[in-house]
């Protein structure tokens, strides 16, 4: 997979891209990113990218013309690829594990971070989605499309050493309730001990035991869950 990320900071994604899971899956192939500064695509010698908002208030908004030209030099690099254009935008449809599935299958992940008070309303036509990471604001979309990245590159074959690791954990397509608890050595430490049946080495009872656990802890903490998968079932 390749991934373009539109930023005006692209600065900002020096060190998240290097250690861990996103690091090695592009060491080993799986993920290329490039970083493409949105000024780049400015017509004016000051590089802008912003103007006041029509009918007045308060920020900035992102010009809809160097938008597009950006967009549009993105979806040149992979031509007749699966591709993608997202704005990470907290008006966007919640990011979720199924959709992190989804994008895994693309040849080509492009992903618009949004900033300043918002972005000219006719960008939201140049692109394929919005999404959202929360019900929150943050100060661009630079840390969501992180997210985004990081949670993509995890799904894709030969990246995780075990592969088996991703259908079994929270919100997972074969699991879509919380995971059940883990433990591990020392068996007790200030009086808290690993329950039993993990050492008992019946298998059988070990499975029966981690189903039981997910479905409470999904009960009392995420009730949610339990009723959307209730709902899907009718």
């Amino acid at each position: 997979m390749h991934v373009t990320i539109l930023t005006l900071f692209p600065e900002m994604f020096t060190g998240p891209f290097d250690y861990s899971i996103v690091r090695r899956a592009q060491e080993k192939g799986n993920v290329t990113v490039d970083f493409v500064n949105i000024r780049d695509f400015a017509s004016d010698s000051y590089k802008s990218v912003d103007d006041h908002p029509y009918g007045g208030g308060a920020g900035m908004v992102l010009r809809v013309d160097v938008v597009d030209r950006a967009i549009e030099n993105a979806k040149c690099q992979m031509l007749n690829a699966k591709c993608k254009t997202i704005l990470l935008d907290p008006q966007g449809t919640p990011y979720t594990q199924a959709k992190a599935q989804e994008l895994s299958h693309l040849d080509h992940l492009i992903l618009l971070c949004g900033h300043y008070e918002g972005v000219d309303e006719r960008i939201r036509g140049l692109v394929d989605e919005e999404i959202s990471i929360g019900d929150y604001v943050t100060t661009g979309g630079e840390i969501p499309a992180m997210v985004l990245v990081d949670s993509v590159s995890r799904l894709l074959p030969g990246v995780l050493k075990k592969p088996e690791a991703t259908q079994r954990e929270s919100f997972s397509s074969n699991n879509p309730i919380l995971e059940y608890p883990q433990y591990t050595r020392p068996e007790t430490y200030k009086g808290m001990r690993v329950p039993e049946v993990l050492l008992s080495g019946n298998h059988k009872k070990i499975e029966s035991w981690r189903k039981d656990q997910a479905r409470m802890r999904t009960r009392t903490r995420r009730p949610d869950l339990t009723l959307t998968k209730k709902r899907d079932r009718g």
